[in-house]
């Protein structure tokens, strides 16, 4: 402030008794410095010709900016998705293929953004990634879903009707509250399971492939063994009367979410959604190489939950998977649940094979011992 007033004063001082041309001339050359004092001010960086300023600063400006976009990108997509759902044109709103649309159009554009504005170089997507997050996004698209509909939905509809039970309250709700109530449902459900999934160990075979992954991507979130997949897709939605839009708008939500929860996207949003909402960070921490690490923060899209219920936990990791990081085949991820009973068989043949051979005279190959590794 002082700095305007001085040169405010220069400018009255040094335009007495001269002409017009001089007065003009002064005039712009103090107006340029006062604006270069006020932007000083504004950027707190110095702008005189004995600064640094250049290229570099420019840089750090335009890198803050951009981190400021991405970090609220988070909150801003969730607001288009109930933007579209609540006000959109009703032969989209109608058509069931518009779900599968937009569910689509969030992974994309959220892959995209990897691009733009990666997180970590290490979570950098090949084509070998590229494919199998694919495949498990169609199959989680198609195959989890008809299963989940005929196993689940379906029969708790039919005992729904059976029993004469009825939620038409739910249908009269602000249209808001029913998409939080989907939310919670789904979400309330997935938080327990997951957390069952981490604390009983048939369970935990199940769920352990999708820690396999080495990387965090946009599409990883499908990424898993298909009982698992069907297992954290379960919930009681079908059990409640709710509009049709409500429920494709929470799930578009969730989608949201849990995509930039797994995506390699450099996004922090603000606090706020932080507190409620799962992010990259805390959700890069479930992952970590270290199991013990890997049994907090299980909210899929609802962090809220762990915080009620003590299984918060602040960090982040880069690195990610079990096993030495050992990442596994879509086939190994397949029939990981049943490699213990698989081994097992295996070690009874051996065993088998070797009895057989010593009641005949033989004797067990010397790098092998009897019993086999499966009796170890």
């Amino acid at each position: 402030m002082r700095t305007n007033q001085e040169a405010s004063a220069r400018l009255d001082a040094s335009t007495i008794g001269h002409g017009p041309a001089l007065i003009g001339t002064k005039a712009l050359r103090l107006t340029l410095r006062l604006l270069a004092d006020r932007a000083q001010v504004i950027i707190g960086q110095p702008l005189n010709g004995t600064s640094n300023a250049g290229a570099g600063d420019v840089g750090k400006i335009g890198n803050a900016v951009k981190n400021r976009i991405f970090n609220h990108l988070p909150p801003a997509m969730i607001l288009m998705v109930l933007l579209f759902w609540a006000f959109g044109p009703a032969f989209l709103l109608n058509n069931p293929w518009t779900l599968v649309g937009t569910s689509s159009l969030i992974t994309i554009t959220i892959l995209l953004l990897e691009k733009a504005h990666e997180r970590h170089a290490g979570w950098r997507m090949d084509r070998r990634e590229f494919f199998t997050d694919l495949f498990y996004n169609v199959m989680s698209a198609t195959a989890i879903v008809w299963l989940t509909e005929k196993l689940a939905q379906d029969p708790l509809k039919a005992a729904k009707a059976s029993l004469g039970l009825t939620t038409e309250w739910a249908m009269h709700m602000p249209w808001l509250l029913q998409v939080a109530l989907v939310i919670f449902l789904i979400e309330f459900g997935q938080y327990w399971m997951h957390r069952l999934m981490h604390n009983w160990a048939p369970f935990w075979l199940t769920h352990a492939p999708h820690h396999h992954i080495t990387q965090l991507n946009a599409g990883k979130g499908a990424v898993g063994n298909p009982i698992e997949l069907f297992l954290i897709s379960l919930s009681v939605v079908a059990l409640f009367d709710l509009q049709d839009t409500a429920i494709f708008a929470a799930l578009n939500v969730l989608n949201v979410i849990s995509t930039f929860a797994h995506a390699n996207v450099r996004s922090d949003p603000p606090r706020w959604y932080a507190f409620f909402f799962t992010t990259i960070q805390n959700h890069s921490l479930h992952h970590s190489v270290d199991f013990e690490s890997t049994r907090c923060n299980y909210g899929n899209s609802l962090i809220l939950l762990d915080r009620i219920f003590g299984t918060y936990r602040e960090g982040e990791s880069a690195l990610v998977g079990q096993d030495d990081r050992r990442r596994l085949s879509i086939w190994e991820q397949t029939i990981f649940p049943f490699q213990p009973m698989i081994d097992m068989i295996k070690g009874r043949r051996k065993n088998g094979s070797i009895g057989s051979a010593l009641l005949a005279g033989g004797q067990p190959e010397r790098d092998e011992p009897v019993g086999g590794a499966a009796a170890a």
